[in-house]
């Protein structure tokens, strides 16, 4: 299996700092390394990978602002397709631009949806629903106009989150400095309940910032201490007493809960997007609806258990966890697109996949002959284009030519063996309510392959 990975180019792959995409881009690809899969990772120059890098970008341009975010982005995503036929699959994590590319060529495109930053982009997705694939961050991110092949939640590293049994008594808000992270009402609830605040997090907002944040900044009771790198966020998320998630938008599904999480941190959230998915009320964290139902939540934050909220982590949102499932929509994507399969006796081309039957065309090379076989949960239909030949059908063998057809049913014993001059041809209609390669009996078979 050999995977493309687009990663967006803002920030370096893992990020230094901030750079949420880019960062599950990397957990993703370092943990598809581990487990042996030929990945190669298309992201900025700087990046770093265990896999396979391929950059045209030199830099990020969010860190590097003599670099045209267009013109890279361009170059970045072109650069990929133009050479897709060399990978079985393309994973996008680069939103909606990159979709344009996908009927151009016949890799099969997935695209993990990190969230709609507007109803404007929906016509794009649109448009290639159902000829690419989807997948979703959360149940609670899903458009009801699209189609999704899975949803996989976020996972993290664990090992670089340091359990923390006996926190300090601040709360803290982690997250971009803008009016959908609610960081004006995180104020107002850590001054109602009493207790230290402190924001990290980088201005996404610089307007917001200077009216809704700035005048509360005083340094003892409000402090705002810029973007956090990995060791300061460990130290941050493991010595707050709570995490204020008081979003006014519908999250996606939100990093830095599950990484208070993994330090034992409980999370005060409001009730939007994904956090019932991730917070389960009264074990992790508190799901709440307001500024009073909140700031009443920390005053119940002893009765959260550190402990669990690690546990819940581990159990649910680990890299490892992440990793498996991506793992199993590769495999069920290469499963569907797969057109076209060369075996010892010829190739097969798969020109219909559906849930109540599948249709092959099939081309023996001469001389060659399938497998003597049956199956238990499908029944065939051949149709003979070219050639001519021998089925055996349990017992008896009947001699076949084109334009003749013959019936399969489940359970019989059957092969085709190739005894014209040129290539034998025909198509397969299966019918059942299972077409896997695994419902094969193989009884004997010419090649030395295994017997199922």
């Amino acid at each position: 299996m050999k995977i493309a990975m687009l990663s967006p180019i803002a920030w370096r792959t893992p990020p230094v700092k901030y750079g949420p995409w880019e960062r599950v881009v990397s957990l993703l690809t370092e943990g598809l390394v581990c487990k042996g899969i030929d990945v190669t990772l298309f992201a900025t120059a700087d990046s770093k990978t265990q896999g396979k890098l391929h950059a045209i970008a030199p830099g990020a341009y969010e860190e590097d602002k003599t670099l045209s975010p267009k013109v890279w982005e361009c170059l970045h995503i072109s650069e990929l397709f133009e050479m897709a036929e060399n990978f079985d699959l393309i994973h996008n994590h680069f939103d909606f631009l990159p979709l344009t590319y996908a009927g151009l060529i016949k890799t099969p495109v997935l695209t993990t949806i990190h969230g709609f930053s507007s109803p404007d982009i929906l016509p794009v997705y649109k448009k290639y629903n159902g000829k690419t694939f989807y997948v979703s961050i959360s149940g609670a991110d899903r458009s009801p106009e699209l189609d999704y092949i899975a949803t996989v939640h976020h996972g993290i590293e664990l090992e670089n989150f340091t359990f923390q049994e006996n926190p300090e008594n601040y709360l803290l808000f982690f997250g971009r400095i803008h009016h959908d992270k609610g960081v004006r009402e995180a104020i107002e609830i850590a001054r109602q309940a009493g207790k230290v605040l402190i924001l990290a997090g980088i201005i996404q907002d610089e307007s917001y910032f200077k009216s809704e944040v700035e005048p509360y900044l005083d340094n003892v009771r409000v402090k705002y201490i810029g973007i956090a790198g990995p060791e300061l966020r460990d130290r941050l998320l493991g010595g707050a007493s709570a995490l204020l998630h008081p979003i006014n938008f519908s999250e996606p599904f939100g990093l830095s809960v599950i990484e208070a999480g993994a330090c034992g941190t409980p999370v005060v959230a409001f009730n939007k997007g994904s956090m019932p998915e991730i917070i389960q009320d009264g074990v992790n964290g508190f799901l709440v609806h307001d500024i009073g139902s909140a700031v009443r939540a920390v005053g119940k934050l002893k009765e959260i258990s550190r402990s669990k909220c690690r546990r819940v982590v581990q159990e649910k949102f680990s890299q490892e966890r992440m990793v498996e499932n991506y793992l199993s929509v590769y495999r069920q994507i290469l499963d569907k697109t797969i057109r076209e399969e060369r075996r010892p006796w010829g190739h097969y081309e798969v020109l219909s996949d559906e849930p109540d039957h599948k249709v092959k065309r099939i081309s023996v090379n001469q001389g060659g002959r399938l497998s003597l076989q049956r199956h238990k949960r499908r029944s065939e239909h051949w149709h003979f284009l070219l050639g001519e030949g021998v089925v055996t059908l349990d017992e008896e063998k009947i001699t076949i030519k084109a334009g003749q057809s013959i019936d399969i049913p489940a359970g019989y014993a059957h092969r085709v063996q190739n005894t014209g001059n040129g290539d034998l041809v025909f198509v397969e209609v299966q019918r059942g309510d299972y077409f896997g390669e695994d419902d094969i009996e193989r009884l004997q078979d010419d090649y030395g392959r295994t017997v199922s």
